[in-house]
């Protein structure tokens, strides 16, 4: 099975190269037939890949020890669901995963577009191709996940060698959110390469319009979702799994997925503008390039070793080859964005700072900014070693203290942006859409300093948040209440239609509602408490307004690891409200933790079981993290207006 994924493989970068080839011959011969064969060659290549995976599939089901990345990811007592995980596990299988999906996701997009845009699709094909044969020419020949294991002889004689078992899935990843993230995060980094490969298309075309725009939105929206979707449950498993306590730590391959994230939410509101009033054209075409490149970036750090981090695989000899691919691709796209600069022209100009254009631009430099911030923060490190000989890290204050006010920024903005009207907004029209939430702001920001609040960030950031909230509610009334008197309708039947026939629009009031809470739950950040102690049973300790009593400690195994279960009663005003059961496990040597969580709409109660000291006393770190239920509901909620925005016909 080993070989015939290896074929496979091999089978699948001749079918691309091949495609890529034809595709260009096709179009600047200008004949049709030689493109449809680069078509079918990328069908076949995609099927090809997609049997290269199955095959790893069925080794680690199999328990094929002879092949090294199932001896190091896999082992005979490990559950079947996390010897699926095993495939992208380590780092041979997780390149073979790009390759399937950038496949399977580029030949999806052929199909979807067959009969569309002919004089675009061989450019569009060798883009995608291009990208293809980047990632399976790595599988094959820098990490190969079929590779045998070998017995190696002091004569230099070898002999094929099977281990009894093999080491086992990182504990880490034995979790149910990464069982799925790194596939839904994988689709984010890879599916921007559909987008940018038709804005190559449109340039090599001299396209003038904005039909690589409305070919790719619904590509464009899925994969900001999938990028979006991977960082919350990445966040999720770090804050149950990983047990400091929080759910982003600023680690550079977290900071490697936001990077293209932002620039890809910069790009989504820059196409309204350019479908509307045909402008930043240029810019957007810069946006989607960065956008792919900086995909590509995020999967050189977790591959080349150069940043230290939790989620990245062991340094490996393929860090240059991305470089050199970034390189070429940069060079490659800047040449046809000047070469067509004259083709990219705007239509208009900016008439008015107070029009929703202008807001919209404001909303890219605020995203942008916070990206390059980002990206200088990871990569200082890295630059300070290359110049002065010495690595100098930054760490969460310094992201932080950027980061904050920039998002409140970029929050202020998006509640202004609706608000405004297309080319210039009247003044009376500014007053009467800002009164009620300039007003509702004032009243949180009133009853929160006479509360005693006196943390400045969170002051504005709520009082922000009422802004939003106000100003997209007002906006479903208003619709809702003319829909209702113009149609007859109920509110409620109004309101639902008004979504309904708008989903593009009010899709995306949804989802802004979901950033405003959100930022809810990142205010709660400023009120954090938290507690150590060391405890027997019947001990007592206090962290906020709750008090935790150590009731017992369980200790057992199973097949794969040892483990201390503590039980903690929690009481608030007196009442106990939840036995709470921190977890702590080892596996060979190797420790993780389990939390104990208590969460409400308004806290967490947050407990990890780190150890036990010398006097046999258990050591329990303790938070109270408020708001953090917000984080979660307010990243479904912006999920959800996406997928209602996607559903339009418009999309």
């Amino acid at each position: 099975m080993a070989n015939f994924g290896n074929f496979c493989t091999l089978l699948a970068l001749c079918l691309s190269l091949y495609a890529i080839v034809a595709a260009l011959t096709g179009a600047f011969r200008q004949q049709e037939r030689v493109v449809r064969s680069a078509e079918r060659a990328a069908y076949a290549a995609a099927g090809c890949a997609s049997l290269a995976f199955f095959s790893l599939l069925y080794l680690l089901l199999a328990d094929d020890f002879s092949i090294a990345h199932v001896a190091s990811s896999s082992s005979l007592s490990l559950p079947v669901i996390y010897k699926i995980t095993a495939v992208w596990g380590g780092h041979d299988g997780s390149m073979l995963l790009w390759a399937f999906f950038a496949a399977v996701m580029s030949a999806i997009a052929l199909w979807q577009i067959r009969g569309k845009n002919r004089d675009m699709m061989p450019y569009v094909l060798a883009v995608l191709m291009v990208n293809l044969s980047f990632f399976l020419a790595l599988s094959i020949f820098l990490s190969n996940p079929f590779q045998e294991l070998v017995r190696v002889f002091p004569d230099g004689s070898t002999q094929p060698f099977i281990p009894a078992d093999g080491q086992g899935l990182n504990p880490l990843l034995q979790y149910w959110a990464m069982v799925i993230h790194p596939p839904i995060l994988y689709l984010g980094y890879i599916g921007f390469m559909v987008p940018f490969a038709f804005a190559v298309g449109a340039l090599a075309t001299r396209q003038r319009g904005e039909v690589w725009i409305r070919a790719t939105r619904r590509w464009t929206l899925w994969t900001w979702l999938f990028l979006g979707a991977g960082l919350i449950i990445g966040g999720k498993w770090a804050y149950v799994v990983l047990g400091w306590g929080g759910y982003w730590g600023w680690d550079p391959v977290e900071n490697a997925a936001l990077m293209p994230w932002l620039t890809a939410t910069a790009f989504l509101h820059s196409v309204i503008v350019q479908e509307r009033r045909g402008m930043l054209k240029i810019w957007n075409m810069v946006l989607i390039a960065v956008t792919y490149l900086l995909c590509i970036f995020g999967t050189f750090l977790t591959r080349s070793g150069i940043v230290n981090s939790v989620h990245a695989f062991d340094d490996s000899n393929i860090g240059k080859f991305f470089v050199y691919y970034i390189i070429i691709v940069l060079g490659v796209t800047l040449i046809l964005i000047m070469d067509r600069r004259e083709y990219l022209r705007g239509e208009r100009r900016l008439e008015s700072m107070t029009s929703r254009e202008s807001a919209f631009l404001f909303n890219n430099l605020i995203l942008v900014v916070a990206c390059f911030a980002v990206f200088w923060g990871t990569m200082f490190p890295v630059f300070s070693e290359w110049i002065r000989g010495v690595k100098i890290s930054v760490g969460p204050v310094f992201f932080n203290k950027i980061n904050i006010p920039v998002g409140l920024l970029l929050l202020l903005f998006t509640g202004i942006g609706p608000l405004f009207a297309w080319r210039k907004t009247p003044s009376a029209s500014i007053k009467k859409m800002f009164l009620r939430p300039v007003v509702a702001a004032f009243i949180v920001s009133a009853g929160l300093l006479t509360g005693g609040m006196s943390d400045f960030y969170a002051l504005i950031c709520f009082a922000l948040c009422a802004f939003v909230i106000t100003a997209i509610i007002e906006e479903f009334y208003r619709g809702a209440r003319a829909r209702g008197r113009s149609a007859g309708e109920s509110f409620p039947l109004a309101l639902w239609r008004l979504t309904w026939k708008n989903r593009r629009r009010y899709g995306g009031n949804i989802t802004h509602f979901g950033v405003a809470l959100l930022f809810i739950g990142f205010a709660g950040n400023a009120f954090n408490e938290e507690a150590t102690g060391y405890m027997r049973t019947g001990d007592e300790m206090r962290v906020g307004g709750y008090t935790l009593k150590m009731a017992g400690l369980i200790e057992s195994q199973t097949a794969d690891y040892r483990f201390g279960e503590l039980h903690i009663e929690a009481y608030k005003n007196g009442r106990l409200i939840k036995t709470l059961k921190p977890e702590r496990r080892i596996y060979d040597g190797q420790s993780t933790t389990v939390v104990g969580l208590y969460s409400t709409p308004k806290e967490d109660l947050y407990t990890v079981y780190t150890g036990m000291t010398e006097d046999m006393r258990c050591e329990v770190k303790a938070r109270v993290n408020p708001l953090v239920f917000w984080v979660w509901a307010g990243s479904a909620l912006m999920f959800l207006g996406t997928l209602i925005a996607i559903g339009s016909k418009g999309s």
